[in-house]
C-alpha cells in the first residue's frame, strides 16, 4: 500500500529543540504540512498512522457529528462489506441507543451511557441475552469509528454485558427425526415444496436454512456425491445472496439424498436454476428483483411461509417445541459423537473458530450421561461401601 504520509522531524531555529510535521497528500491530491505542536516521537507516530488511515480510507473527521448522521455514516461505508442483516442490526439497535442516550454528538458518549441503556433494556424487558447482543453491536460500531479514525477510544470498552444462563441447546431425538421425515412425505403441507429433502439435507450436512434455499442445481455434484455451499451474485437467473462468515463448503451426501434430488431434479422445469424455490415463487421473486424490492435480507429465505409451514409439520409429527435451526445442531452434535474431532466439525459447520460449535451446538445427550454414569460406576466398583465392608 502506497505510503500517503511522512513524518518529518523541523528544528527549531537555535538549533535547541525541534517539532514534528506530518507531511501528506490530502484527497484533493494537493501536498499539505501540518505541524504536530510537540517533540514526542511515540505520539508523532500515532498521528502520522492515524491520518494514514483516514487517507486510504476517505475519511474525513467530523468536527460534529451527531448519533444519527453518525450511524449513516457508518452504515454507507459498510454496505456491501457485511450481510444485509447485520446492516439492519446496526440501524436498530443504534436507533434505540439514541432513545436513552439522545441524538448527541458521538464524541460526547461516555461509559455511563452503556450502563444506562443496559438498564433501559433491561426494564423494557428485554432478556439478558438480548442486551448482550445488543452491547456487542455497539461496541462494534464504536470500534469501526477507532479505526475510521473517527474516534479516538471506544466508550463501551469498559461497559460489561449483564450475564445470562447458556440457553439449553435443543437436539431432535431420533424418534422425532424419524417424525419429522415421516410427515413431511405424508402430509400435504407445502404443496409441492420438499420438506423431506430440505430436511434429510439439514441432518446429513447440517447446511443452515438459507443456504439449503440457496442452492442451485449447479452446487449439485451428482457425480461425486457433493454439494457445494457458495455465493451468489445477481445475474439473470440469481439473485445476490452472501454466506454466513464468507466459509464456502464441499459437503457429501448420503446415496438416500442423492436418489431423492435426482428423482426432483427430472421433474424440475429444463434450465430451473433453484433446487428448492418453487416455479411460481421464483417468478414472483423475479418480479420483484425488477422493482426494486427484493434484498439480501430477504434472500436469506425466498421460500414463502417456510416458518409457519414448519411449524405445522413439528404440530402435526406431535413435537411440541422445535425451530429449524435445530436440525442443524442436530447434525453437528451427530458428527460429533460419530467421531469427526472438532476441527472437523468446525470445519464442516463453517465456522471461524470452534467456540462457535462448542458454545451453541455441541450438546451432550441423554445416552452420553447414561454412560458417564457407566464408566464411573465401573471405575469405582471395587470402592463401593458393600465390597468394603465385606
Amino acid at each position: 500500500m502506497k505510503q500517503l504520509v511522512k513524518l518529518w522531524q523541523r528544528p527549531s531555529w537555535d538549533g535547541r529543540s525541534f517539532t514534528y510535521y506530518l507531511i501528506y497528500i490530502d484527497e484533493h491530491n494537493k501536498r499539505k504540512q501540518k505541524s504536530l505542536g510537540h517533540a514526542d516521537k511515540r505520539k508523532a507516530q500515532q498521528q502520522m498512522a492515524s491520518l494514514e488511515r483516514e487517507l486510504h480510507m476517505g475519511v474525513v473527521e467530523p468536527c460534529s457529528m451527531k448519533l444519527s448522521s453518525f450511524i449513516a455514516n457508518c452504515i454507507e461505508r459498510t454496505r456491501g462489506q457485511v450481510r444485509e442483516n447485520t446492516i439492519s442490526e446496526y440501524d436498530s439497535t443504534m436507533r434505540q441507543f439514541i432513545e436513552t442516550a439522545g441524538n448527541v454528538d458521538v464524541k460526547k458518549i461516555q461509559h455511563k451511557h452503556g450502563e444506562l441503556f443496559i438498564q433501559a433494556c433491561l426494564d423494557s424487558g428485554n432478556r439478558p441475552a438480548t442486551v448482550r447482543k445488543k452491547i456487542g453491536t455497539l461496541k462494534r460500531i464504536f470500534q469501526l469509528a477507532i479505526e475510521r479514525g473517527q474516534l479516538d477510544e471506544n466508550p463501551f470498552r469498559f461497559v460489561r454485558k449483564p450475564k445470562s444462563p447458556s440457553k439449553a441447546i435443543r437436539i431432535f431425538s431420533e424418534q422425532e427425526c424419524r417424525m419429522l421425515l415421516k410427515t413431511a412425505q405424508d402430509t400435504k403441507i407445502g404443496a409441492s415444496f420438499r420438506w423431506d429433502i430440505v430436511f434429510l439435507l439439514a441432518l446429513t450436512t447440517a447446511m443452515r436454512r438459507g443456504e439449503i434455499l440457496n442452492t442451485t442445481w449447479r452446487d449439485v455434484d451428482f457425480e461425486n456425491g457433493q454439494i457445494n455451499v457458495t455465493p451468489k451474485k445477481d445475474s439473470n437467473f440469481t439473485w445476490q445472496w452472501e454466506i454466513k462468515d464468507n466459509e464456502r463448503r464441499r459437503l457429501p451426501l448420503t446415496e438416500e439424498v442423492i436418489k431423492l434430488l435426482t428423482e426432483h431434479h427430472s421433474q424440475q422445469p429444463e434450465g430451473f436454476p433453484y433446487v428448492f424455490v418453487l416455479p411460481q415463487r421464483y417468478e414472483y421473486i423475479q418480479k420483484q428483483i425488477k422493482q426494486g424490492k427484493w434484498n439480501q435480507r430477504k434472500a436469506s429465505c425466498p421460500a414463502n411461509n417456510f416458518r409457519r409451514q414448519f411449524q405445522l409439520i413439528l404440530s402435526h409429527a406431535g413435537i411440541e417445541d422445535g425451530e429449524f435451526h435445530d436440525l442443524r445442531r442436530t447434525c453437528l452434535t451427530n458428527w460429533f459423537r460419530n467421531g469427526l474431532s472438532e476441527y472437523d466439525v468446525m470445519t464442516m459447520a463453517g465456522h471461524s473458530s470452534f467456540e462457535t460449535t462448542r458454545k451453541f451446538y455441541l450438546a451432550v445427550r441423554n445416552d452420553l450421561i447414561e454412560k458417564t454414569k457407566a464408566a464411573s460406576s465401573k471405575a469405582l466398583s471395587n470402592m463401593s461401601v458393600a465390597n468394603l465392608l465385606q
